[in-house]
């Protein structure tokens, strides 16, 4: 299973390699399967490659989700 992040792209280097962002942890990723991805984009990533653009409203509102999900687990866990 695999659980899709969405991911904000800070930077893009010149061999269509991109810098993401998820809630301050930063990676490298892939945009050869994205035509238009720029700067500020928000991106679903699998294995290394960017394969979906999100608009910003869907990104943010499935990070809350998460947060809430990660939430409740550390709340049945103390």
């Amino acid at each position: 299973m695999c659980l899709a992040i969405p991911s904000k792209i800070v930077q893009i280097d010149a061999n269509n390699m991109a810098v993401i962002d998820v809630e301050g942890i930063r990676r490298q990723a892939s945009l050869l399967l994205l035509e238009d991805a720029q700067v500020g984009d928000y991106v679903i990533v699998h294995a290394g490659f960017a394969i979906k653009k999100i608009d910003e409203a869907a990104a943010r509102e499935t990070i809350a989700y998460l947060r809430e999900a990660v939430s409740r687990v550390d709340d049945e866990s103390a």
